[in-house]
């Protein structure tokens, strides 16, 4: 089984998703693409995904494949680090790996005072077209792991941009110098990978059929 995790205030049906997941079934793979925004986004918090994830890994009768997306990165690495004979392989796509406070930050370019002070903030959800409020349960939530530092000794393969502005290029490039198991795609691109998915995809399929 592959399991595709979405990012943040994106939904299981953003582009990416699709795409990967469409050519992935295509060529007879089980593909599950969880929407972490359930079952209200509002609330949303790195250990609600990781309950996500390991119910779709319990379903699988072999290791599993996780490819995660930004947000989803982070849940992936970390679901890794907890059930390493559970997960067999990572993909990440511009991965959100530091949720420290010179990390991440706030969603929206909001501080995080504002964002503890008020206790959630207003950001565009991708998937929904709309504004909502987030919590600032998550950023406490997800100080409780860390991607940064995990053990991950699988194949990973990451994907990220050189022009993205939500995930710095540099750490990304450091946690993956790190690891001798990582390969390392550095794209001409943005957050989003819009522009490099046909190099992501064939990429990906030489990587998995190897």
């Amino acid at each position: 089984m592959i399991i595709y995790l979405h990012g943040f205030a994106s939904s299981s049906h953003s582009g990416k998703a699709v795409y990967l997941a469409d050519r992935l079934r295509a060529g007879g793979a089980q593909v599950a693409v969880p929407d972490l925004n359930l079952p209200d986004f509002s609330t949303l918090t790195v250990t609600r995904m990781l309950a996500q994830t390991r119910a779709l890994i319990d379903q699988a009768t072999e290791p599993v494949t996780i490819i995660g997306s930004s947000l989803g990165g982070y849940v992936a690495v970390n679901a890794a680090a907890a059930w390493p004979d559970r997960v067999a392989r990572l993909v990440l796509l511009a991965p959100a790996l530091d949720f420290s406070k010179d990390g991440l930050g706030a969603p929206g370019g909001a501080s995080l005072d504002d964002w503890k002070r008020d206790g959630q903030i207003m950001v565009f959800h991708y998937g929904y077209g709309r504004m909502l409020p987030i919590h600032y349960g998550l950023y406490e939530d997800a100080r409780r792991y860390d991607a940064m530092h995990a053990v991950v000794r699988m194949p990973i393969l990451v994907f990220q941009g050189r022009r993205d502005t939500s995930v710095n290029p540099a750490v990304v490039e450091r946690w993956a110098a790190a690891r001798p198991n990582v390969g390392l795609n550095l794209l001409d691109d943005d957050h989003q990978l819009g522009g490099s998915l046909a190099f992501i995809w064939e990429t990906l399929d030489a990587w998995l059929a190897a």
